[in-house]
This record gives C-alpha cells, structure tokens and sequence, in this order.
C-alpha cells in the first residue's frame, strides 16, 4: 500500500504542470500495472497437483490446497460425533431434549484430525451375519449390555456382542412381533408398504427383520444414556441416522414413509400441541400407517408394570385417541400390545379442517412449505397433502418393486423434471453401475454392505444395485432441487443433509461413499478439507470411495486423500470423458498411535 500511495502523490504532483495528455496516459499505464499487481496475487497455486485439463469452471479459493496434513484425533474421540457431541450438552437447554438435536461446532472449533478406531478393532463381521453379531472391540459399550440384557437386546459373548432379537415390547423375539404386525397389516406381505421409520429404534432389531421382509426401514435414535443404539444399527448392516423429534422437523420431505413404528419409545405424542405426532403425520404417507406398541396400547392389562394407574393411563389412551381423529387418522386395528392408526388419503376429512376455525391443531397455512426439513421449526399445525397428488397415496403408489422404475407423480414439482428425464436418469445410473463394478469388484459382494450416495439426485444409482446385498442412504442437499420426494416414491430412503456440516451417524459406518460432482456443486460453499474429513470420519477402514468430478477437481482431491491415508487411482469415466475422472480409493486401517494424549 505504500508503494501505490507514493505512485498517486507523484501523479497528482504532475498533474499541475504536465499536459492532460500526458497524464492521462500516466494514469492508464499506472492502473495496468496494479491491475497486474493484484490478479498476480490471486493466482491458484497447487502444490504436487497436476495442471488441469481443460474445463471452464471457475474454482474457489478452497481449492487452494498448498499443503495439508492431518494429525491423529487423541482416542477419546474414537466415537464423534460433531454435531450431537455429548461434551457440548450443558451449552443447550433440557426442555424437549433440545440439547439432543443438531449443534455442529463453529468454524473455529471443527476438529482438524482424523478420527482413530478403537484398540482391537477387526473389519466388521459381514452380511447377513452380522445382523445377528458383531464385535465388541468395534461398539465397545457394556452399559447398554447391562441395562438391556434382559430384554434381550443383545449380550456379550467373549469378544462377540450377539442380538437375539428382543426389544422391550418383544423381550422373546422381534419375528413373532412383525408377525402379529403382519397379520394386523396384510399390506406388508404384499409390495404396498416398501419404506418405514422406526422413531427409538433400540439396536434396530424391528428394522432389521423387515428387511427379510422386502422393507427398507430408516432406524433413528438419538445420541443418548444408551450409547450408542444408531452405531450398533450400522454396525450389524441395518440402515440407522442419528436424530430426535424434538423442536425442528426431522430431514425427510412430507408424504415419504409408507410406515411408522414406535416400541416403548417413550415420546409424549400429545404434549407440547401434539407436535411429535404432527411430525409423524408429515412424513408418512396418505394411506399410510402408524403402528404403536407399549403405553397406553393395552393399559388394561399393562397397567401395573408401568409405575402409573389405571385412571391415568386410560386418560392418556383417550387423548391419544382424540389427537389422532383430529389430524385425520383412524383406527385401523388393534391386537394385544398393538394398536395401528391409519393416515386419510381422504380429502373430506382436510376440507373439514380448513373449514373450521376452530379445529385443533389447525391447518398449516400456505407459507410453510410441506418439505422444508433442514433445521426447520415444528409447528403445532397440520400439514394437508397437496390436493393436485393424485398419486402419491399408499393405495395408488405402484406396488415394489414395480415402483421403483415407474415414472414417481413428484417428478413435476422438481424444476426441469419429466418423466423422459427420470427414464434416462435411470438408463444412465445402469450404465454407471456396471462399469463401477468393473472398476470395483467388491461391489455386489459381502464386502460392502452399507452405502451413501452423498449427493444424489433421483436415487438411480441405488436403484441399479438394487439387486445386490447393500442398501443405500441417498442424500440431497438442503441446497439443491428438492428431489427427495422423488426418491421415496420410488421405493428407496435418503435424508436432507448439507456437506458444510457433519452428517449425523458416527464414525466407521459406511462401506462405500460415493460423490458425483460434489465439490463442483458446493465448493463456492463448502471447504474441501473438512468434507474430506468427513468422509474420513463415517468411512470404515477399508472402506472404499469413488468420486467421480472435473480433473481438476479429481488431482485436488487425491493431493488430500493422501494425506488421509488413503490410496487412490485415477480412472476413465464409461464415456472415457476429458473433463470427467474417477478416483477409487480406499482407506487403510490404522490404530491411534497417541491413545494416551491429551485430546486434541
């Protein structure tokens, strides 16, 4: 700065004897040189990164990877999770376990190493087997083994924890338990309900035999006194997310699951303005069911075992009652410890409530959007499914797998979306698939089990291996076209995420990560390093990750994959694209070489 102050003296000094010509042309030849000055310093520098090929994209300065390396997280930190940390609960408040939902750190305060597994940890037992057990060294927790044992939940083994099956509404067996479901809900024997949620999902057993089933159940638990139920979820190979109906809506667009669950979960469903049951409403489907079991479902008989009175417990089953009529559920059956309500794919009964001015709770006016889902407040309102979906009721949703292909009604809602797009958005994630799996052979095998597609679009690539022994979590940004809705339709699951953050599961949960354009789409937003990180964090070791995007893009990404140790290969696209690379990585198993050093 001093150096152009002197320039501008001197030239205004000239200005009182020089000819206006002159100076003009001083001034000219003045502004080109710290015009070069300046874009001199704004150079991308890359340091051990190729040049790239030719691409038009403009890169932003997180790009700039001069060096990076990362130290070793201290083993304290062997289960973080950045957002629901339990070391931050007292900075939140106790009212609706608030302090349970998402609070990712500051920028200043994100942990810059990598996450170290736990002393004599072994790559995970494989599918289907490790539904019924894994190793203790991975999810080394004994508290819910002692507070859970009798219920069958699982127990310890020597070095093995094994899962019987039991729950506390199914102490003798989760099969005998979907059974009596079955029988009380012949939709799930027969392709109509395909997606469910199970909200307080214990170590997701009831997920777990759905699956058998031809159901892909979403299990969602918190972070809580049980340890680590979502993390024992993940690890027997049963998709699970971190997550609490508390003050904001959960991540998943209105009208999605074809069903809910709640087992003893313990949710106060008609308190605070039955706003944990209007969540419920929003997500599940028209036509779709809720399934209660534990209080007040059978309180006649219960009654003793649950520390109350018969009086109260009867009064809680009529509230529960009344709340449901209102926002348009009804009575579909009912059997011993459970009780199934069924959502109105009927427009009568929504008329009726944007009718009354009276009703309670009310009808959601116009300006909250059904499917806004990223930390979006719960409102004590009914959200009305859009009376223009013909098709998007349990009833008129194609049976699974025919779904899964058929062009989904919501298509139209997403800006650009049709069904000839859909047709070769799906023929595309075909192709894509097989030359995956040529490039990965462990694809298709027991080597991979649990996977995300970390910034999907229509889910194609989860519906082209939808025939191999994997389940997919496909995740949409909380910044792009909202295409999840059309991802549900389709039979598959996914979530609301935004990758500035840290997703909520803990780490070493996924086999296979998977990134198609990603940082092309968020890296105006996002720095590279800490999503690297992330990734990182929720991959298991010898996991694998195939990132397809720009050669510039892939060079960078590889500089950091290193230093992640992670090994990685550059690799043609099937169009053997100039512009377009793939990186196969995999991440190597290591121990923390500093389990006895300060946390970092």
């Amino acid at each position: 700065m001093k150096y152009k102050d002197e320039k501008y003296e001197k030239a205004e000094k000239g200005s009182r004897v020089l000819p206006k010509t002159v100076l003009l042309i001083l001034l000219c030849g003045l502004s080109f040189y710290l015009g070069g000055l300046y874009c001199g310093k704004n150079k991308v520098e890359v340091n051990d990164v190729a040049k790239a090929e030719s691409s038009s994209l403009d890169v932003d300065d997180s790009l700039q990877v001069k060096s990076v390396s990362f130290s070793e997280c201290s083993s304290d930190y062997q289960d973080y999770t950045p957002c629901t940390d339990p070391r931050k609960w007292k900075k939140y408040g106790t009212h609706r376990l608030t302090f349970m939902e998402r609070h990712c750190p500051p920028v200043f305060d994100r942990k810059q190493c990598l996450v170290p597994p736990p002393n004599g940890y072994k790559p995970p037992i494989r599918w289907p087997k490790s539904k019924d057990e894994c190793w203790y060294r991975n999810v080394p927790y004994d508290w819910i083994n002692k507070q859970k044992s009798n219920q069958n939940w699982l127990r310890k083994e020597g070095e093995k924890f094994i899962f019987p099956g039991g729950g506390t509404m199914f102490p003798h067996g989760v099969s005998a338990y979907v059974d009596l479901m079955q029988d009380l809900i012949p939709e799930m024997k027969d392709g109509t309900i395909r997606t469910a949620i199970d909200t307080g999902c214990g170590v997701a057993s009831w997920g777990g035999d759905l699956l058998d089933r031809g159901i892909l159940t979403v299990s969602l638990a918190p972070r809580d006194n049980h340890e680590a139920q979502v993390q024992f979820a993940l690890e027997r190979g049963i998709p699970a997310i971190l997550g609490i109906i508390s003050t904001q809506r959960l991540p998943f667009p209105s009208n999605s699951f074809d069903m809910a669950h709640c087992s003893r979960c313990l949710i106060p469903w008609t308190e605070f303005g039955g706003v944990y049951l209007l969540e419920v409403h929003r997500i599940l489907r028209p036509g779709g069911f809720w399934v209660l079991s534990g209080p007040p479902v059978n309180y006649e008989n219960r009654w003793k075992g649950w520390d109350t009175t018969i009086e109260e417990q009867r009064s809680n089953y009529e509230k529960l009652q009344e709340l449901l009529s209102s926002m348009c559920f009804k009575m579909y059956a009912k059997k011993d410890d459970i009780a199934v309500w069924q959502k109105s794919s009927d427009n009568l009964c929504y008329n009726k409530l944007s009718n009354d001015p009276d009703a309670y709770p009310p009808k959601c006016d116009d300006s909250l959007e059904p499917d806004s889902a990223w930390y979006t407040p719960l409102r004590p309102c009914v959200v009305v499914p859009s009376p223009k979906l013909k098709r998007t009721d349990l009833e008129s949703t194609p049976k699974w797998p025919e779904r899964l292909h058929t062009t989904p009604e919501r298509i139209s809602d997403v800006p650009g979306g049709n069904g000839g797009v859909f047709k070769h958005d799906d023929s595309k994630w075909k192709t894509r698939a097989k030359h995956y799996k040529k490039l990965l052979p462990a694809i298709g095998s027991d080597k991979i089990r649990n996977v995300m597609d970390m910034n999907t679009a229509y889910g194609g690539l989860a519906a082209a291996l939808v025939d191999d022994p994997l389940w997919v979590m496909n995740v949409v940004s909380s910044y792009a076209a909202n295409t999840l809705p059309v991802v549900f339709d389709r039979g598959l699951i996914g979530t609301y995420h935004d990758w500035c953050e840290a997703f909520s599961t803990y780490p070493r949960t996924y086999d296979l990560l998977h990134v198609d354009g990603l940082f092309t789409s968020e890296s105006q937003r996002c720095d590279m390093k800490y999503v690297m990180l992330e990734m990182d964090r929720i991959l298991r070791p010898n996991g694998y990750a195939i990132i397809r995007e720009s050669s510039y893009f892939a060079d960078t990404i590889a500089s950091v994959a290193k230093e992640l140790r992670w090994s990685c290969r550059k690799e043609q696209t099937e169009s053997e694209s100039a512009n377009e690379k793939l990186l196969i990585c995999q991440k190597k198993l290591w121990y923390s070489s500093n389990a006895s050093s300060e946390t970092k």
